[in-house]
């Protein structure tokens, strides 16, 4: 099934489209705020979980709202929010297994898949497989997080059609901005380690 953006419910479509432009409305003006990277902010944690409610129903509805369903840019809207909602483990994981299953079908990117399998390892505290999480060092550097067969990473980012990683690191460390350089790292991680546990990503 070739990609499309034609949509078998333009409803679903539509209203996937405004949840992910509100997200990205508020983040946009906690940014210009200067705000938005000092911690997970109430406002957008808020945005998450709110979108993260209503895709579980759409999930349950429907199943995972895919190219056929919604169309192209719907569908990647529907990434966005299932993304986005890092308070929801079970909704993620959940979502990596439906994401998987439509991958073969084309009716998923498959650099979603990838990139949200990697955000799970993440939040577990395991080591990522295609190299998409980036997090800050000691010295205050922007650097992947830990990577499973670190050897074969561009290998497999190439197979679902990642650039190499060197590429994409230089791409985000030069698109960052001071404001987004934490002062104390190893203070930042131990609490997302703690945030982390107490939203169920770990025991």
């Amino acid at each position: 099934m070739p990609p499309t953006e034609e949509s078998a419910r333009p409803d679903l479509a539509a209203e996937l489209e405004a949840m992910w432009q509100h997200d990205q409305e508020v983040r946009a003006e906690l940014a210009a705020a200067g705000s938005l990277f000092d911690g997970y902010h109430p406002r957008m944690e808020q945005v998450h979980r709110a979108n993260a409610a209503r895709l579980r129903e759409i999930i349950e509805a429907h199943g995972w709202p895919g190219r056929a369903l919604v169309g192209v840019s719907a569908a990647r809207a529907a990434f966005g929010v299932l993304n986005h909602a890092i308070g929801e483990p079970a909704l993620q994981r959940l979502g990596l297994e439906l994401l998987e299953a439509r991958s073969a079908e084309r009716d998923v990117d498959p650099i979603e898949v990838a990139m949200l399998a990697d955000r799970i390892a993440f939040f577990e505290g395991r080591p990522q497989r295609y190299g998409t999480q980036f997090d800050w060092d000691d010295h205050g550097e922007l650097r992947p997080w830990e990577l499973d067969d670190a050897d074969g990473v561009d290998s497999r980012r190439a197979a679902v059609g990642l650039p190499p990683l060197a590429e994409q690191l230089a791409a985000a460390q030069a698109g960052l901005g001071r404001e987004t350089r934490p002062d104390r790292a190893a203070a930042r991680r131990a609490e997302m380690v703690a945030w982390a546990r107490s939203v169920g990503w770990r025991d």
